[in-house]
C-alpha cells in the first residue's frame, strides 16, 4: 500500500512508527463544494479499519436525510467494520443554517442556537475524554467557531490535549485562522464553476 514519502523528516525523537500514527487534525474548509463529501470518504476509510466514528453534524437540519448519513449507518450496523454513531442537529443540540440574526428581534434565536452549539460541543469533549471514537467528523464545526459561539482557543486546547489515537476532521467555510494554524491538514476547496452558477439548483445523487 503506497504511504508517500515526507519532503522532511523532523528531528523530534519519534520512530517513522510513532510519526506515520501520529492522530492528526484535519480541516476542510473553503468556498467550494466538497468539504463534507472529502471527510464522510475518510470515514469510510476508517469504517473499513474498524474504527469507531462519531460523526457530530452541526449545521444541516435532521429533517435532511443525506445520502452518506444512510450508507454509513448501514454499514456501522452490518457487523463487518467499524462502528458508526451520528449525531444532528433536532436530535438534542441543533440550530437553523443561517448566520447569527442581526435584528433585535433575533437576539434570542442567537441565544438559544449558540447555547445548543456549546452543548454539541460539550458532548465531543466528554467523548474525546473518554476516547469513545477513532474518527470524529465534526460536519460544519467550523461556523460556529465562526460566528463566535464556541471559543476557538478552547477547542485547540482541547484537541491538543486529548488523549489516546483520535483522529479529527473539521469541516465549514470561514475556519478561524488559529484553527487552521494548529491543523495538520488543511485543504481549502475553491471554487473554480458550480451548477448553481448557471441557476441549476441541487439533484438527487450529487448534493444528498
Amino acid at each position: 500500500m503506497p504511504q508517500g514519502q515526507p519532503s522532511v523528516v523532523p528531528d523530534d525523537g519519534l520512530t517513522t512508527r510513532q510519526r506515520r500514527n501520529r492522530p492528526l487534525v484535519m480541516v476542510h474548509t473553503g468556498i467550494g463544494k466538497g468539504k463534507s463529501t472529502a471527510a464522510f470518504g475518510l470515514a469510510l476509510r476508517a469504517w473499513n479499519q474498524g474504527w469507531p466514528i462519531g460523526v457530530f453534524q452541526f449545521v444541516k437540519s435532521a429533517k435532511w436525510k443525506v445520502g452518506e448519513e444512510n450508507a454509513l449507518r448501514v454499514l456501522g450496523a452490518s457487523g463487518e467494520g467499524g462502528t458508526v454513531d451520528w449525531h444532528k442537529m433536532g436530535e438534542g443540540w441543533s440550530w437553523i443554517q443561517r448566520a447569527p440574526v442581526e435584528a433585535a428581534d433575533g437576539a434570542d434565536s442567537n441565544l438559544v442556537n449558540a447555547a445548543k452549539a456549546r452543548e454539541g460541543w460539550e458532548q465531543i469533549k466528554r467523548d474525546l475524554a473518554a476516547q469513545t471514537y477513532r474518527l470524529y467528523v465534526l460536519d460544519e464545526f467550523a461556523y460556529p467557531l465562526h460566528w463566535g459561539w464556541i471559543d476557538v482557543a478552547e477547542v485547540v486546547s482541547v484537541l491538543r490535549e486529548r488523549p489516546g489515537n483520535q483522529h479529527v476532521v473539521i469541516t465549514g467555510r470561514n475556519a478561524p485562522a488559529e484553527l487552521v494554524g494548529f491543523a495538520d491538514l488543511v485543504t481549502d476547496m475553491s471554487k473554480v464553476k458550480h451548477p448553481m452558477d448557471a441557476g441549476q439548483k441541487g439533484q438527487r445523487g450529487i448534493e444528498w
